[in-house]
């Protein structure tokens, strides 16, 4: 592990500038799903119990460099303090001297909220001269905020230069588990991936193909593959621009001794709605007039097959129409199959991604995956092999 952790850092009687990332859903003035609130509790216990002193650097939406009053952290206050057990001040602002101000009334056990780091210009480009007024706010930095750490932000980047840096435990579990999952993984590795569109993960199939052992393709993504065979896939959600690179694709893993597993039979029907009247035939035996929604049960087998020979899996993706029954059922039947190998000990289990999440809770499934990423664009970035100025900035 080439980063500090909590546990590499003197906290008593340190001021411990946190990053995390609380960008909750809000409705009227309320957290509807305090799921990333949660899961940084135990970065701020730890460092609370240790005699730190807890400050929040936060984003919330995407204020362009300006003051948005509805994009204020200060409606978050009442539900942190709930979360940690804690007395948790505010101050609107992030840098400067009502900041310092702030961090100086701090009492041992309390903890204190900054403004949205993202209300100043600097933020989003990395300034030096805005990273530098933070870390005057601190003794050390502690990234918990994996989802932001494919962006390089003053907060995220720039700041961790100036200070003694470490993760936090959010951090930590994501970059143990992710390492675990694609760094040096027990073997066979196996991925599932879907979605609509082979172009939005082009670097991701290509970065898998070299890494894992099968790779599973379902959704929308798994029709550009079959007409890329010549299959005709009729009115199904289809990239047909996209042919030379899904062959090319299936090249590059023939090559590296990547087996694909593509449906061997659907579940097509004429409209998508929930309850549509559908049918189940082979691959290359969908009707002109018919869509391809889901995979079908033989498909299901196999693929449960591979994930009982499996030691890994990564998972991002559904593998048909999830959000709609009866088209969410290979993927409830996969998610349960690889929840079930999991929790007897036989597989190592992470995923995620926005609609994974989703798509695992709906199954009934999440709870006993080993773990569940909260991050989107990070976590993608980091199953393409990319390097995330997050992380690095926190390479020991």
């Amino acid at each position: 592990m080439g980063w500090n952790t909590l546990d590499d850092m003197e906290l008593a009687g340190k001021k411990v500038l946190l990053r995390v990332d609380i960008n909750v859903p809000m409705e009227n003035g309320q957290v509807t799903d305090d799921t990333r609130i949660r899961r940084v509790v135990p970065t701020v216990a730890d460092i609370l119990a240790q005699g730190g002193t807890p400050i929040l650097l936060a984003h919330f939406g995407r204020p362009k460099g300006k003051v948005v009053p509805e994009m204020s952290l200060r409606p978050l206050q009442s539900a942190l303090e709930t979360a940690f057990s804690a007395p948790v001040s505010f101050c609107a602002d992030c840098r400067g001297p009502a900041a310092e101000a702030a961090v100086a009334a701090l009492q041992p056990g309390q903890v204190l909220l900054l403004e949205n780091t993202r209300f100043h210009p600097g933020e989003e480009k990395n300034d030096a001269a805005l990273a530098a007024e933070m870390a005057q706010l601190g003794d050390i930095y502690c990234n918990d905020a994996f989802s932001a750490a494919h962006r390089a932000h003053a907060s995220t980047e720039a700041l961790a230069q100036l200070l003694p840096a470490c993760a936090g435990r959010l951090m930590q579990a994501e970059l143990s588990a992710l390492e675990g999952a694609l760094g040096q993984p027990k073997r066979p590795v196996t991925a599932v991936v879907g979605g609509a569109k082979v172009s939005s993960k082009l670097e991701l199939l290509g970065n898998l193909v070299e890494k894992v052992d099968h790779l599973v393709i379902g959704g929308g993504m798994a029709n550009t593959f079959l007409a890329a065979q010549g299959i005709d896939v009729g009115k199904s959600l289809c990239e047909h621009d996209m042919t030379e690179t899904a062959l090319q694709i299936m090249a590059k893993a023939n090559t590296t001794g990547c087996q694909i597993l593509l449906p061997s039979d659907v579940v097509v029907a004429r409209e998508f709605k929930a309850g549509a009247d559908n049918e189940t035939v082979a691959a290359n035996a969908c009707p002109a007039d018919a869509m391809i929604l889901d995979a079908g049960p033989a498909t299901v087998a196999a693929v449960s097959e591979v994930l009982a020979t499996s030691k890994t899996l990564i998972w991002n993706g559904p593998m048909g129409a999830f959000e709609i029954a009866p088209f969410d059922a290979a993927t409830n039947a996969a998610a349960q199959k690889a929840a079930e190998l999991t929790k007897a000990g036989s597989l190592t289990s992470v995923a995620g991604g926005g609609d994974t999440v989703s798509a695992l809770n709906q199954a009934n499934a999440a709870a006993d995956f080993t773990y569940i990423s909260t991050a989107g664009g990070a976590f993608l970035e980091w199953m393409e092999g990319k390097t995330l100025p997050g992380v690095a900035a926190l390479t020991r």
